[in-house]
């Protein structure tokens, strides 16, 4: 083997380490035992694992967790279709046609450039405080990076492709299907993982607003008795839910993009 190529393999990021999406959060979670089990750490800041592992066991227990979970992946997963679907179709329309830039990117760029927290009071006023607001406003926090980055993967396809389509004289359609699609999907899939990041982000704001069930109610209703050690739990859920949402994500990326040679390996 020459030494250019063995010059190469260093220069990269090295082998996958198994599972080695884990270590970070394993890390923090021994820092955090140790800094409890000696002392470093106040519970009433802080609650030690073990106390939030038996919160954790009798939520579960009396069925709170389980039902306020399930509300809000309802929420979550509603809001985020919804996004996703504005999102692809506002990028194909901006993307394959200048009349149609003109058209969605600016309001879309006005949306990105105004948090969804600051349109809640007027999303309120609109729809109210039910279901319906909260899944609108978690589907435009969703609609943003999809449609920004599937739009960006869109205008980064090479005009050469364009141009072989029209020879061989495919129709719009298909030049959708077979040239313009996976010519963004790298786009795309990259959107979808902050897409899911900013779904659970959007499900923690409006479950605070006027919500009577949900992770983010029941956080809430803890603050107000002062039950830190519940709070921690719907912490925790939701670092959960967005840790193994954003792996699938990836799961997905590597298994569709496996002919792209990267560093990712």
């Amino acid at each position: 083997m020459s030494t250019a190529v063995l010059s190469k393999r260093r220069l990269g990021p090295g082998r996958p380490v198994p599972y080695g999406w884990a270590l970070g959060p394993l890390l923090l979670i021994a820092l955090w035992v140790v800094g409890s089990g000696v002392g470093l750490i106040d519970a009433r800041t802080l609650p030690a694992p073990w106390t939030i592992a038996g919160t954790a066991g009798d939520l579960i227990a009396d069925g709170r967790l389980q039902s306020n979970l399930a509300t809000s992946a309802q929420r979550a997963v509603l809001g985020l279709v919804f996004g996703v679907v504005a999102g692809l179709l506002l990028a194909v329309v901006s993307g394959l046609s200048r009349l149609g830039e003109g058209i969605v990117d600016g309001p879309v760029q006005i949306k990105r450039a105004i948090p969804s927290l600051a349109l809640i009071p007027l999303l309120i006023l609109w729809f109210g405080i039910g279901e319906t607001m909260k899944v609108i406003t978690i589907a435009l926090g969703v609609l943003v990076p999809v449609y920004i980055h599937t739009h960006n993967g869109l205008r980064t396809i090479d005009n050469r492709y364009a141009e072989l389509a029209e020879t061989v004289r495919l129709t719009r359609l298909q030049f959708v299907r077979h040239v313009v699609l996976p010519g963004a999907l790298p786009g795309f899939l990259l959107g979808m993982r902050f897409a899911v990041t900013a779904a659970w982000l959007s499900l923690v704001v409006v479950e605070q607003v006027n919500a009577t069930s949900g992770i983010g109610y029941m956080m809430e209703l803890a603050r107000t008795y002062g039950q830190t050690d519940v709070i921690i739990v719907g912490l925790v859920v939701y670092g959960l839910l967005g840790l193994v949402s954003d792996a699938l994500v990836r799961l997905v990326e590597r298994r569709t993009l496996a002919w792209r040679r990267t560093l990712a390996g």
